[in-house]
């Protein structure tokens, strides 16, 4: 059982990352990651959905025909995105409003019905729960990390308009990296947003590279030590 966690945690973190892995949802997440907190406010309207959907699909995955399944998690899908989006239209209006249709977009996200069918349809709902939860930590990794990339060559800031998601007291938290910085105008352009990805896309293959290196030695050691006996 632990070893099962273990590998959902993986899979949504890492090793089958939507954005990294998967390259799915790419529409909102290049264009709406300009800066941090417009990656950071997307990314969490979006766990929030996966975590709701996949929880509501398998606690129904019992009771759902066949010929009708896809129809009923588009509806459930739907359903919890225009709750999300009609709690961030109240509550954070400012961000709403720079976030715009992509909120709404959210239903349209393929990773998300993806999840729901070859997922959380054949499984429990805490296994379908932590699914949905670690795909969303994934997307939002990456939506933040591609908006700090390209908020800090485009701007030379970090965090900045951070008070949208967090309020008037967070208006301090902006880093400024470079003083009377003019700005690099291709990082917040689409066309930059397409380059970010591609360069972290190389750096986590890179990385996944080496990991893998020291274990194909290892086996390929222990084999010619049993020849060799």
């Amino acid at each position: 059982m632990f070893n099962r966690y273990a590998d959902i945690t993986g899979n949504g973190l890492w090793y089958n990352n939507i954005g990294f892995v998967q390259l799915l949802g790419l529409c909102p997440l290049l264009a709406v990651s300009s800066t941090v907190v417009n990656g950071l406010g997307l990314g969490l309207a979006t766990t929030m959905v996966l975590l709701a959907s996949n929880m509501s699909v398998s606690a129904i995955r019992h009771l759902v025909r066949q010929e009708i399944r896809i129809p009923a998690f588009m509806l459930i899908i739907a359903s919890f995105v225009t709750a999300i989006d009609l709690a961030m239209n109240a509550w954070l209006y400012d961000l709403h409003k720079v976030l715009g249709i992509f909120i709404p977009l959210i239903v349209t996200n393929c990773a998300i019905l993806g999840r729901a069918e070859a997922f959380a349809s054949r499984t429990s709902i805490d296994r379908a729960a932590l699914d949905g939860l670690m795909m969303g930590i994934g997307f939002t990794i990456v939506l933040v990390l591609l908006g700090g990339l390209r908020e800090s060559l485009g701007q030379g800031t970090l965090f900045a308009n951070a008070h949208l998601m967090f309020g008037a007291f967070a208006e301090s938290w902006k880093i400024v990296l470079i003083d009377d910085y003019r700005g690099f105008l291709l990082a917040i352009l689409p066309p930059g947003a397409f380059i970010g990805l591609g360069l972290m896309i190389v750096v986590k293959n890179i990385i996944d590279d080496k990991v893998a290196k020291p274990s194909v030695m290892l086996a390929t050691d222990g084999l010619t030590s049993a020849d060799s006996h």
